[in-house]
């Protein structure tokens, strides 16, 4: 007889190669044909509603890392919540209007300008469900589970038809207006830009310092002073018509160089040196204040340019008098408009210089700078040109940089609502936590918001004008363009005339003639997607505002976040979310952004063809996302090589119950042995601690938790020495089946808790289980935590013999390392020990050789009665020899029982029995 045929060795045919990258689609595919989607809808109808709202990520070409890791994160949640009793459809979404799309079809050679807007608009369309259909087939491959069929798209009718009304809704309480004021445009863009759409990157400018000449200083100054001003946009002198100045610091006048200067006191030995005067004689010191209304004179054209009070002006650079230019600065917008200047602004809309600017009409505005800084120099007004290296604004679309211009814009008031802001952010759960201050901070400080864009890709501002130019935003007006926009979608406002878009009959006093025009420009972006609360939320059933969880990267504190805070806020006076929680940027290995040029991206189908889509899931799982994460091929290697040993984990387990059936072999709680107990103490914990972890978005605490659970709980102890006992014993053994018992119980749950992070994985798992009722684990629950009893002073108790085991095993491999034994189980193991150790293996009912894998083992006396040759460590001295007697050709235990029974004389006693009754001839 071949002994080896007899053992009950592990039998199961789930592979021990995950094989993902293969495998992976067709589960995706019995997910589709089955429609698991619905199916965990159904199973879950009734329970309390869980709403993880989708932020529309851009309808613009392949997934990115970033996209991948906040998709996967989405995922873990709603899986979680939709196994803890909630009902969690998750509905994903698109962003599809905006510049991109426009430029990725100038890009592609389509000619705008030869057709009409509705006809290129028809193209963005096309083009951005193309996006749609390449990105969806990415994001389902990453495994994330969601009603794809039927996602929400910006562009969609029905989206836009809501998005009218969250417009119309705050217009009637007034807090949309039109205005004249500087806005961020960017001339690579032609358009308008919101705070969100700007990007800081270093440019190199000029740096100029100017002398205006006093005109009339009220006598206060002397005629013949010219006051200092600095500037790095010399293309913003030709639009100076003023100089602000702080009323309480204190002004000097000072003569050098046959000429007398104003500059501020503070600053004053910084601009000698920037300037490079030798020396100075102060003639005089006076305070802001006493400046007001003065008069100085353009440097360039001779016109007053007057001296204002302004709380903005700081010491922190420059001279302390700023150079103000209404029509292309904030500050100098507000100073300007407090002292009745008018809005000048010599700029066009491609960034071109124009005739309010003689002398360089026609010019680029960065090009501008050279002839206006040499026609400054020419009349001995520039006193010093250098160049700086600073962070400018650009546009984050076209990477140019970006000016300041004033032109008319409609904008949403934030002021009219702040203090409602403020409030619904303070009433919103933040992790991390610093996120409420970012938010509150940004709320607090900015300013209204321009919603108005140049461009054509995007939804129509719904006004219309009288013949008197006053705008018509009513809410007749508003319902019948919403009402259209659902019938026909947004491109009728371009496909039809104005009479053809206003309700039948309609009559304003501003047109006694019946003659409308309508608004050109289209809404912010940010306008579209800040509108989804009402448009997804409200608009479908399955779902409910305000949403439970708006998840997204840190960037959409002044984005996402922000706008949709700002529209639901304005329209319902409460945040669309009752929390928010953040994610980080995917770097590199070694922490640098990714980029083409470097050649450092790590592309997440290349990731799944490689490796599998649970591994790009599992690194999810492993990092800290809250901060910025790293990727890279020698982290996913470490990552894949974690799954590795879950996925072995899992086939040792499931190998070892091929032939257990729980609902005949089970063995009750209380006649496990207590090693067998304390595992299911183990296993507890490990419940309790993931689903706190799950709970608090701690994914990574996951992560680790299932790892030392498989490899040290398991792996490391209790599989280790239960393989003598699975292997070696009859089948229906009782500590066998007890073993059996803990391994069916740790198998469900394990598949269970890490089904949000590993869905492929644990689906295939679970098709391996017998007897199990659901076709998938995701028509589960997550396993409860169950109190077992005695269960601290189990674990006490076991922890402590866990010690004395690592003692034990260091022991034997010193001893190995010595070449006294090879295998452990050659060894046999005499252990030294005080009271208290003593004590602990006296309690121990378990074969304590079986549980240290040798095949002797005895206490022999206290730990200063030890050899000198006895290993002392720290809870025993152990004395490590061979074992006596001969090898078991079955089970591998040295012995001297081996051949005591005369027929099996290479086997011993229980090996003997075991055949003698499961297998004699």
């Amino acid at each position: 007889m071949d002994f080896k045929d007899t053992l009950l060795m592990p039998n199961t045919e789930f592979p021990m190669r995950g094989n993902l990258p293969k495998r992976e689609p067709d589960i995706q595919a019995n997910w589709e044909e089955t429609n698991i989607y619905e199916m965990v809808r159904q199973r879950t109808k009734g329970r309390p509603l869980f709403i993880l709202h989708d932020g529309p990520p851009y309808a613009n070409g392949d997934i990115h890392m970033g996209h991948a890791l906040n998709k996967i994160l989405k995922d873990f949640i709603v899986r979680y919540k939709s196994m803890t009793g909630y009902d969690a459809p998750y509905v994903p979404g698109w962003d599809t209007h905006g510049l991109p799309i426009e430029q990725a079809l100038t890009n592609k050679g389509v000619k705008r300008k030869e057709m009409t807007v509705a006809e290129f608009r028809k193209l963005c369309e096309q083009y951005a469900y193309e996006q749609i259909e390449n990105q969806r087939a990415q994001f389902k491959r990453l495994g994330v589970r969601g009603d794809w069929e039927n996602p929400y798209i910006t562009l969609k009718p029905e989206y836009e038809a809501q998005q009218i009304k969250v417009f119309g809704e705050m217009a009637k309480k007034g807090y949309i207006y039109k205005g004249l004021k500087p806005v961020y445009w960017s001339p690579s863009s032609e358009s308008a830009l919101a705070e969100a759409e700007i990007e800081y990157k270093d440019k190199r400018s000029p740096s100029i310092y100017v002398a205006f000449k006093v005109k009339n200083g009220k006598g206060v100054l002397p005629e013949d002073t010219e006051i200092v001003i600095w500037t790095t946009t010399p293309w913003t002198i030709p639009a100076n018509l003023g100089i602000s100045v702080h009323p309480d610091l204190s002004y000097v006048v000072v003569e050098t160089c046959g000429r007398k200067f104003l500059v501020a006191e503070d600053l004053l030995e910084t601009v000698k040196q920037e300037i490079g005067w030798e020396s100075y004689q102060v003639l005089q010191t006076v305070k802001g204040k006493d400046l007001e209304n003065m008069v100085a004179e353009h440097p360039l054209y001779g016109r007053d340019s007057l001296v204002m009070l302004g709380a903005h002006v700081t010491t922190d650079a420059g001279t302390g008098c700023v150079h103000t230019a209404p029509g292309h600065g904030e500050d100098d917008f507000f100073v300007g408009q407090k002292y009745g200047l008018e809005v000048l602004c010599p700029v066009d809309d491609k960034g071109v210089m124009t005739s309010e600017a003689p002398g360089f009409e026609g010019v680029f505005y960065d090009e501008a700078n050279k002839p206006i800084s040499q026609k400054l120099e020419q009349n001995g007004s520039l006193l010093k040109l250098s160049f700086i290296t600073h962070s400018y604004p650009h546009d984050w679309r076209t990477k140019k940089p970006v000016i300041f211009r004033a032109t008319a814009q409609w904008f949403a008031s934030i002021k009219d609502f702040r203090e409602d802001l403020m409030k619904a952010v303070e009433e919103t759960k933040w992790v991390p936590a610093w996120g409420e201050t970012r938010l509150y901070n940004m709320v607090r400080d900015r300013g209204d918001w321009c919603i108005s864009r140049q461009r054509v890709w995007g939804v129509p501002i719904p006004v219309f004008y009288a013949e008197n130019g006053e705008s018509i935003i009513t809410d007749e007006t508003i319902s019948h363009i919403s009402e259209l926009f659902r019938e026909h979608g947004s491109n009728i406002w371009f496909e039809r005339d104005v009479a053809d878009l206003l309700p039948e009959g309609f009559k304003h006093p501003g047109s006694p003639n019946g003659e409308f025009t309508k608004e050109t420009d289209i809404m912010d972006v940010w306008f579209d997607s800040g509108s989804s609360h009402q448009a997804v939320l409200v608009e479908r059933e399955e779902l409910q505002r305000p949403a439970d969880l708006y998840l997204e990267g840190s960037d959409q504190y002044r984005g996402w976040f922000n706008s949709s805070l700002s529209t639901s806020v304005a329209v319902t006076g409460k945040a669309p979310y009752k929390g928010v929680l953040s994610h980080g940027f995917v770097l590199d290995g070694e922490g640098r952004k990714m980029s083409k040029s470097i050649g450092n991206v790590v592309i997440p189908a290349k990731v799944m063809n490689q490796l599998g889509g649970d591994i790009l899931r599992l690194w999810v799982a492993s990092v800290d996302y809250q901060a910025d994460v790293r990727v890279s091929d020698a982290i996913l290697k470490q990552v894949a090589e974690v799954y590795r040993k879950i996925r072995n984990t899992f086939r040792f387990l499931l190998g070892n119950l091929s032939d257990f059936n729980p609902a005949e072999n089970s063995v009750p709680l209380k006649d496990l042995r207590e090693v067998d107990q304390f595992m299911l103490v183990k296993l507890n914990k490990l419940i309790k601690q993931v689903r706190d972890a799950y709970e608090n978005y701690e994914f990574a605490s996951v992560y680790h938790a299932v790892n030392n659970f498989c490899t040290l709980d398991l792996s490391a102890f209790y599989l280790d020495f239960a393989k003598d006992i699975l292997y070696i014993e009859s089948k229906d053994n009782s500590e066998r089946r007890a073993i059996q018992t803990v391994l069916h119980e740790s198998l469900i749950t394990l598949v269970k808790l890490v089904a949000p992070i590993l869905p492929h994985t644990a689906d295939e798992v679970w098709a391996f289980i017998p007897s199990m009722d659901e076709d998938s684990v995701q028509l589960t629950d997550m396993p409860e935590f169950t109190e077992i009893e005695n269960a601290q002073a189990l674990e006490e108790k076991w922890n402590q013999f866990l010690s004395l085991r690592d003692d034990v095993l260091k022991a034997l491999e010193e001893a190995r390392n010595e070449k006294v034994i090879g295998k452990s189980l050659a060894a046999k193991v005499t252990l030294y020990v005080n009271g208290k150790t003593r004590d602990l293996l006296n309690s121990i009912t378990e074969n304590p050789a079986q549980l240290f894998i040798v095949s002797g083992f005895e206490v022999a006396g206290n730990m200063d009665e030890a050899p000198e040759n006895a290993i002392r460590l720290e809870h025993a001295a152990v004395v490590v020899t061979k074992a006596n007697g001969e090898t078991c050709e079955r089970c591998w235990t040295v012995t001297p029982e081996v051949g005591q029974v005369e027929e099996h004389p290479t086997l011993c006693k229980r090996c003997s029995q075991v055949v003698k009754e499961n297998y004699s001839m």
